[in-house]
C-alpha cells in the first residue's frame, strides 16, 4: 500500500523556519520524482518544489527561491522541505508528491503552515 505521511508543518512567526518531512512506503521511492505543492485556502494547489530521483537536480517556485530546499535521503525514503525566512503569503497546507509517470503519481494528506505573528 502506497503511502506519503507528511510532518513538520504548525504555527510559526514571520521570519522562522519550519522543516517538513514526507515519509514514503509502498513503492521503490527513490525511483520516483518528489515535489512539495502547497494549496492556500481558497487558492489553488502550486508546486514549490521538486527534486530528481538521485537528488541531484531541484527546482523551485520563484516566490521560495533562497528560502525553501528541498533534500532527500532515499536510504529513509524520505524528502525534506527546509523553510526559512517564512511569511504570511507561506501559509497553506503543503503536499509530498511522488511522481514516475501518469499512472504512478501519488499524494501525501498534507501538512498545514501557518506563518503569523
Amino acid at each position: 500500500q502506497v503511502q506519503l505521511v507528511e510532518s513538520g508543518g504548525g504555527l510559526v512567526q514571520p521570519g522562522g523556519s519550519l522543516r517538513l518531512s514526507c515519509a514514503a512506503s509502498g513503492f521503490t521511492f527513490s525511483t520516483y520524482v518528489m515535489r512539495w505543492y502547497r494549496q492556500a485556502a481558497g487558492k489553488e494547489r502550486d508546486l514549490v518544489a521538486a527534486i530528481n530521483t538521485a537528488g541531484r537536480s531541484t527546482n523551485y517556485a520563484d516566490s521560495v527561491k533562497g528560502r525553501f530546499t528541498i533534500s532527500r535521503d532515499n536510504a529513509k525514503n524520505t524528502v525534506y522541505l527546509q523553510m526559512n525566512s517564512l511569511k504570511p503569503e507561506d501559509t497553506a497546507a503543503y503536499y509530498c508528491n511522488a511522481i514516475r509517470s501518469v499512472t504512478q503519481n501519488y499524494w501525501g494528506q498534507g501538512t498545514q503552515v501557518t506563518v503569523s505573528s
